[in-house]
């Protein structure tokens, strides 16, 4: 993994926009119409040239292929980082009008953490009008139209899909002649929120997805490229447990999920890997968000050699103080957010840089790159979203010219 050792990097954390003829495509498959595969294939390949070209361009250093092999078939879309996998799991059958809120306990207790359903946060609780306005602008994004029920043993199914995402991004980037790519994949712990019918404990599902996914962790890894994990719910979760269970409770809860993660990426090396941290990444007010500084040991026990993390937006900017009493252990790398999915305004270079130089001062320089919140594509238009990117790469000039003068 590269390091920023005489200049900022930059990346970001993965969905980029798609072409509309790609989301079209997406779409089709989504409600079962046929369509030419050998077309979707062809335009698909050249979709990730060019993506992986217009980063290059830009000054994006680490790219990836955009998540343009996962399945997202509308413009706006919030969850193509999760529902893309519901067709590389065996042992799922998509059902219609099932929802996680049919499924899932509705009460915590002292001492038990149970998720109750994703409609019931209390985030959404406590700005009830405003989700239920249409006009507002507030979102938790789209919903699958069918959601994922485990009824049979889980199995990985997906060895096509991600090996032609694999062959896609490195010919893409042998095309723009970039050195170092990566390609997303769900973590266990987000991935383990299907309705389950099956498994004997959610336990038991959570270390039966780790079994299974490890086969998609293993073929990006050996492929020589660079392994992102999302994972939302080590943080996210915590919006979605009624009532507020205690800080306590919630990290022996969520380290269960990290345990599990790490037994999937076993034997893997961690410098290949990056994990990226975030509250969810729809459009609401996210004042139930849990703290940074509640939960950085939680993320720091991931066995990876980088760790991606909201700190560009309104709600999360200020927790940059955290690493002043956090020590980052020797040989990670830190990847910011520097600019936002969660506002139209483009960040101004200058305030990028000055972001970027808050971290670098506080862990080192060589051990941070500069990134984004969450993904962009399907969260703000592409225009914005590219000027977003821009604006990154912008802003890590200015920095490396203030670190490295």
């Amino acid at each position: 993994m590269r390091r920023s050792s005489d200049r900022i990097l930059t990346s970001h954390a993965g969905s980029l926009p798609r072409p509309a003829d790609l989301i079209e495509f997406n779409r089709a498959h989504l409600v079962g119409e046929s369509t030419d595969e050998a077309a979707f294939d062809s335009r698909l390949r050249e979709g990730v040239v060019e993506v992986v070209r217009r980063q290059r361009e830009i000054g994006i250093d680490i790219p990836n292929d955009g998540e343009y092999g996962h399945t997202m078939g509308y413009k706006v879309d919030y969850g193509a980082w999760w529902t893309y996998v519901f067709a590389r799991l065996g042992g799922l059958e998509l059902a219609e009008g099932v929802h996680l809120r049919d499924m899932r306990p509705r009460r915590s207790q002292p001492g038990k953490v149970v998720l109750t359903s994703m409609a019931d946060r209390r985030d959404r609780q406590l700005f009830a009008e405003a989700y239920d306005d249409p006009e507002s602008g507030v979102t938790i994004g789209r919903s699958p139209v069918r959601f994922p029920v485990v009824r049979h043993p889980l199995t990985y199914i997906g060895q096509e899909a991600v090996q032609r995402d694999i062959a896609n991004v490195k010919a893409a980037m042998a095309a723009a002649g970039v050195e170092e790519g990566f390609l997303n994949a769900i973590a266990p712990g987000s991935c383990a929120r299907f309705a389950n019918e099956y498994y004997d404990s959610d336990e038991e599902f959570l270390w039966a997805t780790a079994e299974v996914m490890r086969e998609e962790y293993k073929a990006i890894v050996d492929a020589g490229l660079i392994l992102q994990l999302d994972d939302p719910c080590i943080a996210e979760n915590w919006d979605q447990i009624n009532p507020e269970p205690s800080v306590e409770d919630y990290k022996k809860f969520t380290m269960v999920r990290v345990e599990a993660l790490n037994y999937a990426i076993r034997d893997l090396p961690t410098d290949r890997i990056r994990f990226h941290l975030c509250w969810g990444s729809w459009h609401g007010p996210h004042v139930t968000d849990i703290p940074m500084a509640d939960i950085v040991d939680v993320m720091l026990a991931i066995n990876a050699g980088a760790y991606l993390f909201e700190a560009g937006n309104v709600r999360h900017e200020h927790e940059w103080k955290v690493w002043h009493d956090v020590t980052l252990p020797d040989g990670k790398i830190i990847v910011p957010g520097v600019v936002s999915h969660a506002t139209n305004l483009v960040e101004h270079p200058e305030v990028v840089a000055d972001r970027i130089v808050r971290f670098a001062e506080a862990v080192g320089r060589e051990n941070v790159i500069a990134g984004t919140d969450c993904g962009l594509g399907g969260r703000v238009h592409p225009q914005i979203a590219w000027a977003k990117l821009e604006a990154l790469a912008q802003g890590a000039r200015l920095a490396t010219q203030r670190l490295w003068r």
